[in-house]
């Protein structure tokens, strides 16, 4: 039977489809799928290993020249909003436990165009993220270069081709960004190997980051100044982020570190008792991320004064260097900083091809990102075909805009997830699996967090809006040219 375009809009993927599709991987004669590897301990380290690290090491230089003293509030504000958010992701996680995180919740509820452009945000999310973190560690791996050899890797080796600053962009030919392409080079030689090496590496160095920001935290805090926290808020009324504005925009600039949380949902495929490991791992990941990001940001803040942050390269191994007057604990700190953006960027790449897996085996985008190894079990064309992309975008562009438009995509995500809450209880009723349910009813903790993406929506550059809404079109386009057509749901049942 014919569908209407009403009813290919809004067709959805049933909870049960999503089970019989992953229940058959292992079957004899059944198409190579991804395999459940995962438990709960290397789980909640993907989450973790993809959010702590940027929003601590790299983007405390973005986000306190906005907020001042009070990016604590940021932090805690942005911590805040993921987690009405995460309790939404846990419940979701239990009754739809497949690869895409927000993209498949969406499928399940909204409908198949709404979850196109779920995926074109997580896409725009995740290639970004991993671009900016890349490019990020160039500079703590120099720090520990420098401080380790005295010597630094040649500027036109560590410069990006194309340069913003904000309202112009300028193309330097001559110059090439290679240590974040190193990176992603690395990152895909351990995705290529499988989920299970690649989760198991990143638990390591998620430790390793773990102590190395405790060591942080307890030397900055001999330095501690109360009165660097004086003013607390942005008192430039100029900049246009003076009092909460400033508050808010810094919350914006930061939450795409949160983007930990959305990597284990994707994971839910290669989960062992999803209905029972996602939740955990979604909320015991948030505590510890939220833990950690408030002990270093008072630390940092309180070591050093507020207008000193901006343009600060490898910023808290310079905290260091001041607060000891000698190298080596800033020697500790970049090699610190060099294993845990590794690991960000191995879990956000590794979120990116779990997506585009998700989207292939529904037929919305071509089947290449489909195709799994028989031998490792792991997307390997489709995690090729992501890490060229993030490395040409991170060895040529600079990361000005990268970090506020990952939140966009993030933000956009996560209200979507809290909107479903709602929806999925209402179809699936009676009939729903046992597991975690959010608080309060459907709409209090859902609504709560919908309100709170957009309060940090809201003060995002209009730059970062404008940007949005070219790559929304564009992923309207691609999905009337050739999703629709292609469904798995195209012909109605």
């Amino acid at each position: 039977m014919n569908q209407t375009l009403g009813q290919k809009l809004l067709r959805t993927k049933s909870a049960a489809r999503h089970h019989e599709e992953t229940a058959s991987v292992g079957v004899a004669g059944a198409v190579p799928g991804l395999h459940r590897s995962l438990g709960l301990f290397p789980l909640t380290m993907i989450g973790v290993g993809a959010t702590i690290g940027t929003g601590i090491f790299f983007t405390m230089v973005e986000a306190v020249p906005k907020a001042g003293p009070a990016v604590v509030l940021s932090f805690l504000l942005a911590a805040l909003t993921a987690g009405l958010t995460a309790l939404c992701y846990a419940e979701l996680a239990g009754r739809v436990p497949a690869s895409g995180s927000s993209y498949s919740f969406a499928y399940a509820t909204v409908g198949e165009f709404a979850a196109f452009i779920v995926a074109a945000c997580l896409l725009l999310e995740y290639g970004l993220a991993a671009s900016a973190t890349s490019i990020g560690w160039s500079d703590y791996l120099n720090n520990f270069l420098m401080n380790a050899f005295n010597w630094q890797i040649p500027e036109q080796l560590r410069s990006p081709m194309f340069v913003s600053d904000h309202h112009n962009v300028t193309f330097h030919p001559g110059n090439i960004n290679l240590p974040p392409i190193l990176l992603v080079i690395m990152c895909g030689f351990l995705l290529v190997r499988g989920a299970r090496e690649s989760a198991t590496t990143n638990a390591i160095m998620v430790i390793i980051k773990l102590a190395i920001l405790v060591f942080f935290a307890a030397i900055a805090f001999t330095g501690f100044n109360a009165d660097n926290f004086q003013p607390f808020f942005n008192t430039n009324e100029a900049s246009g982020y003076a009092g909460m504005a400033g508050v808010t925009a810094a919350a914006g600039t930061v939450f795409f570190s949160f983007i930990g949380l959305d990597t284990i949902a994707t994971a839910g495929e290669e989960v062992k008792d999803p209905r029972r490991n996602v939740p955990i791992g979604i909320l015991a990941a948030l505590i510890i991320v939220t833990v950690f990001y408030m002990l270093v940001a008072v630390a940092a803040m309180g070591a050093q004064p507020a207008h000193l942050f901006e343009g600060q390269e490898a910023g808290l191994a310079v905290i260091l260097q001041n607060v000891t007057g000698q190298a080596w604990p800033a020697l500790v700190l970049s090699l610190g900083a060099v294993v845990s953006v590794f690991s960000v960027t191995l879990v956000t790449i590794y979120g990116q091809t779990r997506i585009l897996y998700a989207i292939s085996r529904d037929g919305l985008i071509p089947q290449v990102f489909q195709k799994v190894s028989a031998r490792t079990q792991a997307p390997v064309k489709n995690t090729i075909i992501v890490c060229v992309v993030v490395g040409l975008v991170a060895g040529s562009v600079d990361s000005t805009f990268l970090w506020d438009m990952v939140s966009m995509g993030t933000l956009t995500a996560f209200m979507v997830v809290s909107i479903a809450v709602p929806v999925i209880r209402k179809r699936q009723g009676a009939d729903a699996p046992p597991g975690f349910r959010v608080p309060f009813g459907p709409y209090v903790i859902p609504g709560l967090s919908v309100l709170a993406c957009l309060y940090i929506m809201k003060d995002l550059s209009p730059a970062t809006f404008r940007v949005f809404f070219i790559w929304m079109a564009v992923a309207v386009v691609a999905y009337f040219a050739y999703g629709m057509r292609n469904s798995r749901l195209n012909t109605a049942k």
